[in-house]
């Protein structure tokens, strides 16, 4: 049998005439759990991982998966038993770490707008680091800490105006972005910080963006930061590690992003050159990591011409799969059993009451009802954006470990969505 891996997603490959994520059929799962259905490669998250830590043998690095792009149980679970920490932005982030046995001080807790509930519980199980955003932060969070008798382990956000070359919605590093301290105000937000009780200043830490495929604005990014180690240690405040935040890309539609040991075999040439090769480094990958383990296998329900396009109707949604409404955003689809006739051009739409529920356009398809899609570069923000608009409960999920297949969440029924509302009394 001929085995053809998809490219970019190598342990999702034709077999023959069938889809196969590791050792199993698409199709059956499909059968099996019913659609539309998210399907992970365990192994494919793996092999992502291990890219990074390659590229930080020998060093002292600790990789913290940023949960924000899949905060699924299951995927969860497969980080913690390789040793990551995670990387969170909310409370209930929190609560899923520890739910899968996360280690509390392996958490960085990163984002502009931590609640006082969130700091309190964050400080009362030990996470390793408060990735701190504002100034005004600074003194809630000394205000916190002492009145709960703790210290808090402290790194500034520095926003260090470094343009990341990728959509408006997902830069986060420019002057103009809500993220991180002025680069022009970091000393002083370090001098503030180590003057306030309850605060240990441990680090700097530094995200410039999301699915980044450049590495220039890495290199760029990193001299800034260098620059404003130097001038915080020199005003005597020591900075224990270095973060460099997450941000690197995947192959969405033939972009080239560089490989994680590639790229930081370049970062790491240049931190030994100016000296700071031998500390602590922090980085908080996401989608690197699991945006092409998943697919979305989804049915054809109708297909349907029209005078200026020709329309395939799946059972997946904007609800389902947000990037493309979201961000005009690129999935590559593909049959999960490709058929021999001849291809015509559709938008491939969902049932969503809304024009802006597409999940593909223009794509020439040799598809009739029935036929099952997979939708590939779904393991990173789809299913940790999906909602229930229209009343659609969210869809199953299934995690792929070679000849075998964890359900790691079930489809959601009505029943579900309506479980924690109450009519008027």
């Amino acid at each position: 049998m001929t085995t053809t891996p998809l490219p970019g997603h190598p342990h999702f490959a034709l077999r023959g005439d069938e889809l196969f994520a590791e050792e199993l059929r698409l199709g059956d799962l499909a059968r099996q759990h019913g659609t539309p259905l998210f399907v992970y490669s365990k192994a494919s998250m793996l092999a992502a991982l291990a890219a990074y830590q390659r590229g930080f043998a020998g060093r002292k690095a600790q990789i913290c998966y940023a949960m924000k792009a899949n905060s699924s149980l299951g995927i969860l679970q497969v980080f913690a038993q390789a040793g990551c920490g995670f990387d969170i932005v909310s409370g209930g982030e929190l609560e899923r770490v520890l739910a899968v046995g996360g280690a509390a001080k392996d958490i960085i807790f990163s984002g502009v707008g931590k609640t006082r509930a969130e700091i309190r519980r964050a400080l009362d199980v030990g996470i390793g680091c408060f990735n701190v955003e504002s100034e005004a932060e600074l003194e809630v969070l000394s205000d916190l800490a002492v009145a709960a008798g703790k210290t808090a382990p402290v790194s500034i956000r520095v926003n260090p105006d470094v343009d990341p070359k990728t959509h408006p919605y997902i830069s986060t590093g420019l002057r103009g972005n809500k993220f991180g301290v002025a680069h022009a105000r970091t000393l002083a937000a370090y001098q503030r910080a180590a003057a306030l009780p309850g605060l240990k200043v441990v680090g700097i830490d530094c995200h410039i963006g999301s699915q980044i495929t450049d590495e220039s604005p890495y290199l760029d990014a990193m001299d800034r930061v260098l620059d404003l180690v130097q001038a915080v240690e020199a005003a005597g405040i020591p900075l224990h590690h270095i973060d460099f935040g997450g941000g690197l890309g995947i192959a969405y539609n033939g972009d080239q992003p560089p490989a994680a040991d590639a790229l930081w075999r370049k970062l790491f040439a240049k931190l030994d050159a100016r000296g700071f090769g031998d500390r602590q480094f922090m980085i908080e990958p996401g989608r690197s990591l699991t945006g092409n383990a998943g697919v979305c296998v989804t049915e054809v329900l109708y297909l349907k011409p029209g005078e200026d396009k020709n329309f395939c109707i799946i059972d997946a949604a904007m609800n389902d799969l947000p990037r493309p409404a979201m961000y005009q955003a690129f999935h590559a689809i593909v049959p999960v059993k490709p058929a021999s006739g001849p291809a015509q051009t559709y938008d491939v739409v969902g049932p969503v009451c809304e024009s802006g529920d597409w999940i593909g356009r223009d794509r020439a398809l040799a598809v009739k009802p029935g036929d099952l899609l997979a939708v590939l570069s779904a393991g990173a923000y789809c299913m940790s954006m999906a909602s229930n608009y229209n009343a659609r409960g969210r869809a199953a999920e299934v995690l792929v470990d070679g000849g075998r297949a964890h359900l790691i969440r079930e489809r959601e029924t009505a029943a579900d969505l309506m479980r924690s509302e109450r009519l008027a009394s």
